[in-house]
């Protein structure tokens, strides 16, 4: 059949639309990926029409023109814990109903027959119409990254007011309970997690992995956060944890970058290391902060730009609070020390996710971040210094370093003064 230029390699099979495709195009948004079901077709058959097979794990093809993914209607089977412990099970007699069964939430178990009626034995449109996050199944306990999965459409839909149904809620909470989420995959943890840092609310993300206890088994760093106190002088939120999600909330107002936004939400690690009976000070949290970013890091394996990032501005950013305060010679060593005159977009990076940090606190949402305006200046000013002539002097090594260092603390005093003064 595949022979025939002018035949579709789908034609004569039982094709739906599926999942993501069909819940977006009901809430008017855009749909990016579009995934298909194929009932009653063989994985032989498959292959004879040109579909291209994907892994060996799961029946899922690539359809030879378009490329998008056409799965054969499945079963699964628990046969272990975590994310992998599942045995498919494929064959005609699987019906599509059997296949959307298996899926996590019930928005997300719809179908679209080629005729362009809806298939929705489990409820979804209605949920859809509700703003409900429902499971489909009790079978949804069975795979652990459905946690994540909730979490992060939570944070995709919350400007809509979708909220998570009670019961699966309680799911997930007895899932967390029985260990489930201890044998997730760290490759996939990470990338829901960057998945949800995109998202238009990714604080909700976080609120509710806490709610049902998984934030703690996860990403025990930060959810150590909450119960913290600091000066309600300068955080009258008073809560770490309270107000690392209002530097989230921040950071997204600010960057789309999940970059920035992992890194705002990383900068006070170290606070929750404070002995108690120094709190509400954290005195040298900043150094504190350095070995549970690692930590998380390593646990995840998270990429390096993401971790060298977070590690400056949990290294650096109350030096950049307190630009105004710094001598010539001290903004400047910090923004070598921040690379800035060689890396000016990571620079960037690091002055938003400190703004974030600084604008994160009840009642300074709208307040103007002046010490970010003054260390673009003093780093301008360090980059535009001259070294054609010290090199026509010969000067070499430590030499050339010092007279260079010299000339950029000038010029940061002429160039920063001004603004000091204004």
């Amino acid at each position: 059949m595949s022979s025939h230029a002018s035949i579709p390699p789908e034609a004569g099979l039982t094709v739906y639309l599926v999942g993501g495709a069909v819940r977006d195009e009901w809430l008017g948004r855009p749909v990016t990926e579009r995934d298909w079901v194929v009932v009653g077709a063989t994985q032989d058959e498959m292959t004879q029409r040109g579909f291209q097979p994907v892994g060996k794990d799961f029946p899922v093809f690539l359809h030879p023109l378009t490329k998008e993914e056409y799965a054969l209607a499945r079963t699964e089977y628990k046969t272990g814990p975590g994310y992998r412990g599942f045995a498919v099970h494929a064959d005609p007699s699987v019906t599509l109903e059997d296949d959307l069964r298996r899926r996590d939430l019930t928005i997300n178990a719809m179908a679209r027959c080629s005729n362009g009626a809806l298939v929705d034995p489990f409820g979804g449109l209605a949920d859809l119409r509700q703003g409900i996050l429902r499971h489909v199944s009790s079978a949804f306990v069975e795979d652990p990254v459905r946690i994540l999965r909730v979490a992060r459409f939570a944070s995709r839909y919350d400007p809509l007011g979708f909220r998570v149904f009670e019961e699966t809620d309680e799911l997930m909470r007895r899932m967390v309970n029985e260990g489930e989420v201890d044998a997730l995959v760290p490759e996939r943890v990470w990338t829901e997690l960057v998945k949800a840092l995109r998202e238009e609310h990714p604080w909700r993300f976080f609120e509710v992995l806490r709610a049902v206890g998984a934030l703690a088994r996860l990403f025990p760093e930060w959810d150590a956060l909450w119960g913290v106190p600091q000066p309600v002088h300068y955080h009258p939120e008073v809560d770490v944890g309270i107000h690392t999600m209002l530097a989230l909330r921040q950071a997204v107002r600010l960057s789309p970058d999940p970059m920035v936004r992992f890194a705002a939400i990383s900068h006070d690690l170290g606070k929750a290391l404070t002995p108690p009976e120094a709190w509400p000070k954290h005195h040298g949290h900043e150094q504190l902060g350095l070995q549970p970013l690692d930590t998380l890091c390593k646990r995840y394996k998270a990429p390096r730009k993401y971790r060298e990032l977070a590690t400056l501005v949990v290294r650096w950013h109350t030096h950049c609070h307190r630009a105004t305060e710094l001598q010539p010679a001290t903004l400047h060593d910090t923004i070598m020390a921040l690379q800035g005159v060689h890396r000016p977009e990571r620079f960037e990076q690091f002055l938003i996710a400190c703004e974030a940090d600084a604008r994160g606190r009840l009642g300074s949402e709208e307040k103007p971040y002046h010490a970010a305006d003054l260390f673009r200046a003093a780093r301008a000013a360090a980059a535009a210094v001259p070294t054609e002539d010290l090199v026509a002097k010969g000067l070499t090594g430590e030499a050339f370093a010092l007279a260079l260092r010299e000339r950029r603390i000038d010029a940061i005093r002429s160039y920063c003064l001004p603004i000091l003064l204004s």
